[in-house]
């Protein structure tokens, strides 16, 4: 898995991860999203445009970041998951909590 992390000048952190969000990987999304607000960017927007495989450690990578952005008074927002990404959310019914944006932008200028 590749995992970027960039700051955005309105206060969000982009975390863009390619490739597998699984047990092996759902550490390394955990700390990316601690790093963000540690680095007092509470507001997280996870890019999953360019994951191909997602499993329920991956989902619950995002779901304990979801927790630990809105402890830190923030969001946890998606931007475009992948199709297999999508369904995995749909499945679950984690689509209602983990809300999909079109662009990072996007997903912290709506409430």
């Amino acid at each position: 898995m590749d995992l970027t992390v960039v700051h955005h000048p309105f206060g969000v952190a982009e975390v863009s991860v390619a490739g597998r969000l699984n047990m092996v990987t759902a550490a390394r999304m955990r700390e990316a999203i601690q790093s963000a607000i540690d680095d007092n960017h509470p507001n997280v927007a996870v890019d999953l445009s360019r994951v191909v495989f997602l499993d329920s450690s991956g989902l619950g990578a995002l779901i304990a970041g979801l927790k630990a952005v809105r402890a830190a008074g923030g969001d946890l927002r998606l931007v475009r998951p992948a199709e297999q990404a999508q369904l995995v959310l749909e499945l679950t019914n984690m689509s209602s909590t983990l809300k999909s944006y079109d662009s990072v932008g996007d997903a912290f200028t709506h409430a």
